[in-house]
């Protein structure tokens, strides 16, 4: 696309700016299928799909049903409760209830984490 002060590039609804100025991409659901169709040459896209939604379905009903999924190698997903509290708005100081809630958690293993930061992952025991 061009513009009369010279060529701009043409962002993607996925691609985020950082304050550096760097272009990230968003892994989006639609990315996470089209990886699952690609790596599975057998199955058609609408297979792809269900078994894709089914895999995020069980995740999603186990953590409803408050229990914990730990995906090996990626992290564990709990949900948390949190009691009720008093806070305070940071802009006027007013305090206020905060009512007890669930919170989703995400704790990411040390091969994620490892490879995250460019670091070779510790060996898994499978003992």
């Amino acid at each position: 696309m061009k513009t009369r002060g010279g060529s701009k590039s043409v962002r993607h609804a996925s691609e985020t700016r950082s304050n550096a100025g760097l272009v990230r991409r968003t892994a989006t659901r639609a990315d996470l299928l089209d990886a699952v169709y690609g790596a599975c040459p057998t199955l058609s896209r609408v297979q792809a799909r269900e078994i894709f939604e089914m895999a995020l379905d069980e995740i999603t009903d186990a953590l409803v049903q408050g229990e914990a999924v730990k995906l090996r190698s990626f992290g564990l997903f709990s949900v948390r409760e949190k009691r009720e509290r008093i806070g305070r708005n940071p802009r006027t100081g007013v305090e206020a209830t905060i009512k007890s809630r669930r919170v989703l958690t995400f704790k990411p293993s040390p091969v994620l984490a490892a490879c995250v930061n460019g670091v070779a992952p510790a060996p898994v025991d499978d003992q």
